[in-house]
């Protein structure tokens, strides 16, 4: 019997492979030690530790080394740090800083360090108003562990008045989920870079401990270059014999085997969403336990969790978008089996500790090999059997080049905003104003920044270091064909013939991999294929919902003034649209599909089909309007006249409303790309459009609500402006309608 080391997971022993050391005649008092700690920690008198978790433990308290240890989930990585703190404490060093990044697993770890009677509390962005209490514990001995997140190390009263206190009494430096320092994570956590800048920084013989579960060579390397100087490797472990070459840098890394013997892989291949969909409502009530869904998109996860529920599935959404509390709440009926799942984007994901969960399924592949086997190794951490199923979906390679391309920091951006500083502190708002970056990107291209050394956050905002700074292509370059190539990986994994185990590790540059004998290729399907017809017209049904609401601009942007727009603060309630309809998101998973072929790059401009029409109708029929519009204005669209037209026609034909043609493009008409801040938005349509007599003189005469029609709605600047000059020709209120908004 093999026990997992963890939440129970963590901290228990397997008893049938015996570390090396354990079997040596003469144990060494750091064994000896560490064997008592690990079985008071787990109460079993006969625990013993994993292959590998002595040496760690060994390197890190007699060696006071670096060791990258990259072990599969449930192996025992937080039994590691949890053991060589005590030992370390014991020997009295100070607390172990442990960078965590993010809130659930800081929940988690917690938990598991008080089960384990470690001292551990926390400090992070939702508990600042207890930073003096942590800190004032700290320095009194009173604390084991502080679990800090990241972008802790870039706050900059954190990093100026509690940081250097740490640094000086730091008894080990622990950085977990460690493949985020890779490039690979740059976009996902920057400040996992600003960790090498930190080990630089403490005292010479603090032992620095990286742990993970997903990573291939190219990141174990990547890793462990930012860890130290030297790399050497022992995998998996050379029987506890630590190497007596090298400095004090050199990162020894521990690897282990990736196979998950608990898990049974299967990919289920169906046609389109409204299949995938039937199939989990045919099906979710006959999988193993409480699982988790998990989908490519926010509005992915919320459809399908509302197709579910409203077929007496228990089910929650969860998402980044969703708050903390709703988190948090959705985390503990997960762990207590009081829903059946949980529908979530990659924001459940590392270190959710939930040992019994019995199934992860995929609606769409997640973009990497790495990505997959960290979502994945949620399920059967302790149970013989858990279930995971991918349903691949026609749409996932271009969500991948979506996020991928929108994830890289632009040279002529990133030129701007180095620009813009100087050394005088400028908030990110106002510094909003002055590039032509929405606040989300702007504020990820400044931590890249930061942690390049170009720039730096002080009190009171951003300011330039000076220091020269260059672009660099190159690594951009390698990085985008490094996920290119993740991404082949990810459809030779759909489509092998061999074992998918096997194939998942040696993605992941395992070389102890054999065929598992149990995955869908190994043992045949184990998972039914049928979707029943009921279930397949719920779906249907479900995928055919029309209806997003537009929520209309109430405020002109900050900065607009320093663009040369006469416009600030609210905006008048004269010159406001109402409140409006889109037929469907463009990720959504029924009219998003259709919509995202339409909108396609180099998809040619073409009529609406008698389908969207329908639909179309339909959005207008399920509108609440207060008053009917009594005519139908365009925004002129230089790119698809003819769908524009069509659909101002149609609904002019069906809802007997007359269509008093489009405003007229003026001064070139829009400027700019998508994706820019709302200043710069708004300069770019500010005088873009105006209204031509005829248009004008039916307005005031009307003096009725009028239906604005576009294709596409982004930022709704476009809509906000066009609304503001039909309101000031006469339009008594306009109802902004638009094919897709993006989102």
């Amino acid at each position: 019997m093999t026990l997992a080391v963890g939440h129970p997971a963590d901290l228990l022993a397997a008893h049938d492979h015996v570390c090396g050391t354990c079997q040596a005649e003469n144990m060494t008092t750091t064994h000896a030690s560490a064997l008592e700690i690990l079985r008071t920690l787990v109460g079993r008198s006969d625990a013993t530790f994993h292959e590998g978790q002595f040496e760690a433990i060994e390197t890190l308290v007699d060696g006071r080394r670096r060791a990258l240890v990259v072990q599969r989930t449930g192996w025992g990585k937080s039994a590691v740090y949890f053991v060589a703190t005590l030992l370390l404490r014991q020997r009295g060093s100070g607390p172990t800083v442990l960078v965590s990044p993010l809130l659930a697993l800081m929940r988690d770890q917690i938990a598991a360090a008080t089960r384990a009677g470690v001292r551990a509390v926390a400090i992070n962005s939702t508990n600042a108003h207890e930073w003096s209490d942590v800190l004032r514990q700290v320095h009194n001995d009173d604390v084991d562990v502080l679990l800090v997140s990241p972008e802790r190390l870039n706050n900059p009263a954190f990093r100026e008045q509690q940081l250097p206190q740490l640094i000086a009494t730091i008894g080990m430096l622990v950085v977990d989920e460690a493949h985020c320092i890779s490039d690979w994570g740059h976009d996902f956590r920057p400040d996992y870079r600003r960790l090498r800048d930190l080990i630089a920084h403490m005292p010479s013989g603090i032992p620095v401990l990286a742990t993970t579960a997903t990573a291939n060579s190219r990141v174990v390397e990547d890793v462990a270059e930012q860890l130290g100087h030297a790399l050497e490797l022992l995998s998996p472990p050379a029987a506890g014999v630590l190497p007596t070459t090298g400095t004090s840098n050199d990162v020894i890394t521990i690897r282990g085997p990736l196979a998950r013997a608990s898990l049974r892989l299967g990919v289920l291949r169906l046609p389109d969403s409204r299949a995938r969909l039937g199939w989990l409502l045919s099906h979710l009530s006959d999988l193993p336990g409480s699982g988790i869904i998990y989908t490519l998109t926010v509005a992915a996860a919320e459809d399908t969790a509302r197709l579910l529920r409203e077929a007496g599935h228990d089910v929650r959404a969860y998402t980044g978008q969703s708050d903390t509390a709703e988190r948090e709440e959705s985390e503990r009926l997960l762990k207590g089996n009081r829903v059946k799942a949980l529908v979530a984007t990659s924001a459940l994901g590392m270190g959710f500790d939930k040992p019994d969960l019995g199934f992860v399924l995929h609606l769409g592949a997640p973009s990497s090999p790495v990505a997959y086997y960290q979502q994945v190794g949620r399920a059967g951490r302790a149970t013989e059997n858990a279930d995971v199923l991918l349903l691949p979906g026609t749409e996932d390679e271009a969500i991948w080049k979506y996020f991928a391309t929108s994830s890289m920091p632009e040279q002529a951006r990133a030129e701007a905003v180095i620009a813009a500083l100087s050394d005088t502190p400028l908030s990110t708002p106002a510094l909003e104003a002055r590039v032509n970056l929405r606040r989300t990107p702007l504020e990820l291209l400044l931590k890249v920044l930061d942690v390049d050394g170009a720039v730096r956050r002080v009190q009171g905002g951003w300011v330039s270091t000076g220091m020269p700074w260059t672009y660099d292509g190159e690594r951009y370059a390698r990085i985008a064909a490094e996920r290119v190539a993740e991404q082949q990986h990810m459809v030779e994994y759909e489509q092998t013939t061999g074992c998918r185990m096997e194939y998942l590790q040696r993605a992941l540059d395992d070389d102890t991999a054999v065929p598992c004998g149990r995955c869908d290729t190994c043992a045949g399907a184990w998972y039914p294929s049928s979707v029943s017809p009921e279930a397949a017209a719920s779906a249907a049904s479900s995928l055919d919902r029309v209806g997003v609401v537009i929520e209309p601009r109430a405020q002109w942007p900050t900065g607009a003034s320093r663009l040369g727009l006469p416009v600030k603060g609210k905006i008048a309630p004269a010159e406001r649209m109402l409140e409006g309809r889109a037929l469907a998101r463009l990720t959504d998973l029924g009219w998003g599909g259709t919509l995202r072929g339409l909108f396609a790059a180099g998809e040619p401009d073409a009529p609406a089909s008698a389908a969207m029409i329908a639909a179309c109708v339909r959005v207008l029929g399920d509108w609440q309007w207060s008053e009917r519009p009594a005519a139908i204005v365009t925004v002129p669209s230089r790119r698809r006249p003819l769908l524009i037209e069509s659909v101002a026609t149609e609904l002019s034909i069906a809802g007997r409303i007359p269509y008093l043609g489009s405003l007229s493009l003026a001064n070139g008409g829009p400027s700019g790309q998508p994706g820019g801040n709302s200043a710069y938005r708004l300069s770019s349509v500010w005088n873009a459009f105006t209204i031509g007599d005829r248009l004008s003189d039916d307005l005031r005469e009307l003096a009725r609500p009028v239906l604005l029609i576009d294709d596409f709605v982004d930022s709704r600047w476009t809509m906000t402006v066009a609304s503001r000059l039909l309101r000031n020709a006469g339009a008594s209120e306009v109802l902004p309608c638009a094919l897709a908004v993006q989102g």
